[in-house]
């Protein structure tokens, strides 16, 4: 299947890098470009990609706006990645909130641009470790004065353990499977598992979870 992406950006330069490491490899193509929230919008709902790769700040409907209509619009048909320099991590936050499936720094290597985008075609979330380890440390920050949280009701298995662990540390599934020599498949199986016993929306939260539950030193 060729991945189809949306890339928006405000700046021109950016948009034009983006579309140049993407359209290097052979199933990806990018479908359209815009420069802001609104034009995003409309992008999406008349493209419909697959992946909507999005900056967080830009000048009228800004990414966290704009990745939320996104995701309302399409049902979740199409994944959104944020695409952020990461100087205000309530920005990412925000963009979490409202439905985004990855995160990448605008410094990130073109490789993990590229695994990104690929992730969240088929479903799964790649969370640059960088953008990882800062949500969750400014988050656990702010919580640090709550209780640690509650055990979940069905305990969670060694295996599962481990592999929150190692998402709390920021690393993907394909890492976690060579890591702990499991199969692809099974990891996801197992992220699975963990957001369902542990209430979670997605990855960033698991890993929060873990932080506050001192799960991490494992």
């Amino acid at each position: 299947m060729t991945v189809q992406v949306l890339v928006v950006d405000d700046q021109e330069m950016v948009r034009a890098g983006l579309r140049m490491i993407l359209e290097a490899q052979p199933d990806i193509e990018v479908v359209g470009e815009a420069a802001d929230g609104h034009a995003a919008v409309a992008a999406a709902r008349r493209l419909r990609p697959h992946v909507c790769l999005i900056d967080v700040r830009m000048p009228g409907l800004d990414g966290i706006a704009a990745t939320r209509q996104i995701t309302a619009d399409s049902g979740g048909a199409v994944a959104v990645v944020v695409i952020t320099t990461f100087d205000l991590d309530e920005h990412v936050h925000g963009a979490l909130a409202a439905g985004a499936l990855g995160f990448v720094l605008k410094d990130a290597s073109g490789a993990l641009v590229v695994e990104a985008v690929r992730a969240a075609a088929s479903g799964d979330a790649l969370v640059s470790p960088a953008v990882t380890v800062r949500l969750v440390r400014e988050l656990t920050r702010r919580r640090a004065v709550e209780d640690r949280p509650a055990e979940p009701v069905d305990p969670l298995s060694p295996r599962e353990e481990d592999v929150l662990a190692a998402l709390a540390r920021g690393l993907t599934n394909a890492e976690i499977g060579d890591e702990l020599h499991v199969s692809l498949s099974t990891v996801k199986s197992h992220v699975n598992t963990l957001l369902t016993k542990l209430g979670a929306r997605n990855r960033v939260e698991l890993a929060i979870w873990a932080h506050r539950a001192g799960r991490i030193d494992r």
